[in-house]
């Protein structure tokens, strides 16, 4: 039996993180396929990702003294009693949904955002960059404050890869950064970088392939790192040995 059709409420769930593991599969085989959707899925996120900036400090604000009295238990015509409940209910089901796109993004799902925004910003001929390598400095010192720890930018320039730029991404748990580098030939990598706030279980190298692009991602302490391309599989791993050692020197 054949799956039923993504729709854009499937969209919205999957950006949620509301998808059963086999739903998401079929959604993620979706995209691959629909690089428009991908840009799609890629703004709302995005959105999610302004809303939270804007608002999140407001809702972890304690309640003013001012207004303590509010809160204290009152006799409330039946009505009223009802009404409340009825929004009560609302606000759980809200709270609940919005934990639910703040757990804790595992390394599969790091990957697979990293390369479908690997697929959609390595095909922009005029943008696929915020900040440019000219402004290298500040795209560094910039990532670094979005991510509340320091990015470094590998020289990958033996490898035949120069630094293009780079940008801020939408994460499940957090803001990503993406760099992005570009060979003689137009060949486009990106280093996609998140950091957590707390340590995460490590691992050695992992691939993930998808439509002709693979990524090798992994997890060291408290930072995640994904090296998406289009090229050899065999010289993409290399390259992700040599990020690896330029940022992780004492481990060489």
């Amino acid at each position: 039996m054949s799956a039923s059709p993504i729709t854009e409420i499937d969209l919205h769930a999957y950006v949620d993180g509301q998808l059963d593991a086999a739903r998401r599969a079929e959604v993620e085989a979706y995209l691959a396929a629909h690089p428009e959707a991908v840009a799609e899925v890629q703004a709302w996120r995005e959105q999610n990702q302004s809303l939270h900036g804007a608002y999140d400090p407001v809702l972890n604000e304690p309640v003013p003294l001012r207004f303590a009295g509010a809160l204290q238990p009152r006799r409330w015509p039946q009505g009223l009693v009802a009404g409340f409940a009825w929004l009560s209910c609302g606000l759980a089901a809200g709270w609940l949904a919005h934990g639910l796109t703040r757990t804790p993004e595992q390394p599969r799902t790091f990957a697979q955002n990293a390369l479908a925004a690997h697929v959609l910003y390595t095909a922009e001929q005029r943008h696929p960059v915020e900040v440019p390598a000219q402004q290298e400095a500040h795209l560094v010192a910039w990532l670094s404050k979005r991510l509340s720890a320091p990015i470094h930018a590998p020289n990958l320039r033996e490898q035949g890869f120069a630094l293009l730029g780079g940008r801020l991404l939408p994460g499940d748990d957090g803001p990503l950064a993406q760099l992005m580098y570009e060979s003689d030939t137009g060949e486009r990598l990106t280093l996609t970088v998140r950091h957590a706030a707390q340590s995460q279980p490590e691992t050695g190298f992992k691939v993930m392939e998808q439509g002709g692009n693979r990524a090798f991602y992994w997890i060291d302490s408290d930072y995640g790192y994904a090296l998406s391309g289009g090229i050899d599989k065999r010289r993409l791993l290399d390259i992700a040995r040599v990020v690896y050692v330029q940022l992780h020197p004492a481990a060489n």
